[in-house]
C-alpha cells in the first residue's frame, strides 16, 4: 500500500478494495509512528483528514470520483488551508490558523484528495537544507545524519519515507527539485504562472512556483492535472487551455535531442554524481535519444543574479506582510530597515534576517541601479541563452545538485556554500522554464542522486514522457529507505 503508485491506489479505491478512510488511517498511523524520527510534518489533524476521507468515500460510492479522489496528499506548510495551522516554518505564524484555502488546496479539495498534514520547511522557504525551520530540521530518510534539502525538505522526506502518497512543494531557486534529488524522489517545477500562487505565502513573487513531488513521473502527471489551472485571484496566473499531462507518457524517445550544457559538466560536480549522470545518459541513448553539447555561457551568473533578486523581492514581500501587523507598508529604505529591526523582535531566524538585510541593501538608494537593475539585465541574457540552446536540442539535462546530500550542520555556518547547492536549478526560476528532477542512483554513503531535466516553456508533458520512459527502463524511483 505505502509503495503503490497513485494510479494503483486510485484503481483500488474505485474497486472498493480499500476505502479512503482505511487508507488515510493507515497513513496517519504511520506518521504517528515515524514522524518523531524524521520531523517531516509540522501539523497533523486526524479529525480534518478523516472527515475529508469519509467525504471522498461518498464521492466514490456516488460515482463522482476523479483519479485523486480519496488519496492522502501532504501539503507544504506554505499553502494556506482553511482550519489548518499554517506556519511557513516560522515562529511568527506559529499560532496562525488560516481562514481560507489557497488556490492549490481548493483544486485538491475539488478533486476529492485528502490533506494528510502540513509538511516542515525552511522558514518562509528561505533555505536549502530545511535547517532554518522554527520547528527544527528534517532528517533525510536515507541517512539521518544528512539534510533532506530545502525548502521543501519536509515534503520530500514525507514522500521518500512513505508517510504520504505524494506532496506539494514550492520552488523559488530549486526548492522542489533539490530536495527531490537528495531524497531520491521525483519532483517538477512547472512553467511560471501555470499553478496558482493565491494563498501561497510569497518568498520572491517573480520566482515562486508551486509543483508536485511524488515517487514517479507518472504520479507527477496526475498531480499536475489537478494543480494546473487559471486563477483570477493571482495576477501572474496564465489562462491556457487545459492539458492532460499524462497524454504523452508512452511515446518512444527515438530521435529525442538531449542538450548537455558544457557549463554544467565542469569543475564542481563530485565524481559519484558525475558517474550516475553519465550512466543515466547512456540509458537514454539506449532508448533512442541522442546527446549534443550545448553552451549556456551566462549559466555561472545564475547564482549571483538569484541572490540579488530573491532577497530584494523577499524583503519587499515581508515588509508588506509586516505592514499587516503594524498597519503600514514599507515604501522606502528607512521603512525596510525599520522592518528588519522589528524582525528581531518578531522571531525571524538568522537566514531570513540575512536575506532581509541583503534585500534592503540591494534596494537602497545608490545600490538599486548597480545591483538590482544589473541583475535584471543579466536575467534576460540567461533566458536568451536557453532560447538559443533550444534551437539545437529538445530537452536539456544535467545534475540536479553538485553533490549528494551533505550532513546536518555541515554548511549552516557557510551561507555561500549553502547557496551553491542551487547552482544548477536557479536558472529555471530566473527564466520561468519548467524543470524537474528524477532519481538515477546513489553516491557517497548510499545517498540519492538526481538527474535534472529542463524543458522549454509549457513542455511539461514532453518532460514527463522523457522521465517516464527512463523509469520504465530502470528501478531507481521504486527504491525506498529501509
Amino acid at each position: 500500500m505505502f509503495n503503490a503508485s497513485l494510479k494503483q491506489l486510485s484503481i483500488q479505491l474505485a474497486g472498493k478494495k480499500i476505502s479512503s478512510t482505511e487508507l488515510t488511517s493507515e497513513f496517519l498511523q504511520r506518521i504517528q509512528q515515524l514522524n518523531p524520527e524524521y520531523n517531516a510534518f509540522i501539523t497533523v489533524n486526524e479529525e480534518l483528514s478523516l472527515a475529508q476521507a469519509r467525504a471522498a468515500d461518498q464521492m466514490i460510492a456516488a460515482g463522482q470520483a476523479s483519479p485523486l479522489t480519496g488519496i492522502p496528499i501532504a501539503q507544504k506548510d506554505i499553502f494556506c488551508a482553511k482550519g489548518w495551522l499554517t506556519t511557513c516554518g516560522s515562529k511568527m505564524l506559529s499560532n496562525f490558523v488560516s481562514p481560507y484555502d489557497a488556490g492549490v488546496i481548493e483544486r485538491f479539495n475539488q478533486a476529492g484528495a485528502v490533506n494528510i498534514g502540513k509538511t516542515n520547511m525552511d522558514e518562509f522557504a528561505m533555505g536549502s537544507s530545511n535547517e532554518t525551520s522554527y520547528y527544527g530540521p528534517v532528517k533525510n530518510p536515507w541517512d539521518h545524519a544528512a539534510v533532506p534539502g530545502g525548502s521543501s525538505g519536509g515534503a520530500a522526506c514525507a514522500v521518500a519515507a512513505r508517510l504520504a502518497c505524494a506532496a506539494t512543494g514550492t520552488d523559488t531557486g530549486g526548492s522542489i527539485r533539490q530536495p527531490a534529488a537528495l531524497c531520491g524522489i521525483s519532483g517538477i517545477k512547472p512553467t511560471y504562472g501555470l499553478v496558482s500562487r493565491y494563498g501561497m505565502i510569497a518568498f520572491a513573487s517573480s520566482l515562486d512556483q508551486g509543483g508536485p513531488m511524488a515517487k514517479s513521473a507518472e504520479d507527477l502527471a496526475l498531480l499536475l492535472n489537478v494543480m494546473v489551472g487559471f486563477d483570477p485571484r493571482d495576477s501572474t496566473s496564465l489562462q491556457r487551455e487545459a492539458e492532460d499531462y499524462a497524454r504523452d507518457l508512452q511515446k518512444p524517445l527515438a530521435g529525442l535531442r538531449i542538450g548537455l550544457p558544457k557549463e554544467y559538466f565542469a569543475a564542481g560536480m563530485s565524481n559519484d554524481v558525475a558517474s550516475a549522470i553519465e550512466k543515466a545518459l547512456d540509458e537514454y541513448r539506449k532508448l533512442g535519444a541522442q546527446t549534443v553539447e550545448i553552451s549556456l555561457p551566462n549559466a555561472p551568473l545564475a547564482i549571483p543574479v538569484y541572490y540579488v533578486l530573491a532577497p530584494a523581492e523577499a524583503s519587499s514581500n515581508l515588509s508588506r506582510f509586516d505592514g499587516v501587523r503594524y498597519g503600514h507598508r514599507a515604501e522606502s529604505y528607512s521603512d525596510l530597515a525599520d522592518m528588519y529591526r522589528k524582525s528581531r523582535a518578531q522571531g525571524f531566524g538568522p537566514e531570513v534576517k540575512r536575506r532581509i538585510l541583503i534585500g534592503t541593501y540591494v534596494l537602497s538608494h545608490g545600490y538599486y541601479d548597480a545591483y538590482y537593475i544589473k541583475a535584471q539585465k543579466l536575467r534576460r541574457l540567461i533566458a536568451q541563452d536557453f532560447a538559443d540552446a533550444y534551437r539545437q536540442c529538445d530537452i536539456i539535462m544535467g545534475p540536479t545538485t553538485p553533490t549528494v546530500a551533505f550532513n546536518l550542520g555541515e554548511k549552516s555556518g557557510d551561507p555561500i556554500q549553502m547557496y551553491l547547492s542551487d547552482i544548477y536549478t536557479s536558472a529555471a526560476n530566473l527564466t520561468g522554464m519548467p524543470a524537474m528532477s528524477i532519481p538515477v542512483g546513489f553516491g557517497d554513503k548510499n545517498r540519492p542522486i538526481g538527474l535534472h531535466i529542463i524543458g522549454n516553456y509549457f513542455k511539461e508533458a514532453q518532460m514527463l514522457n522523457v522521465a517516464h520512459q527512463y523509469q520504465l527502463a530502470t528501478d531507481w524511483h521504486n527504491q525506498s529507505p529501509v
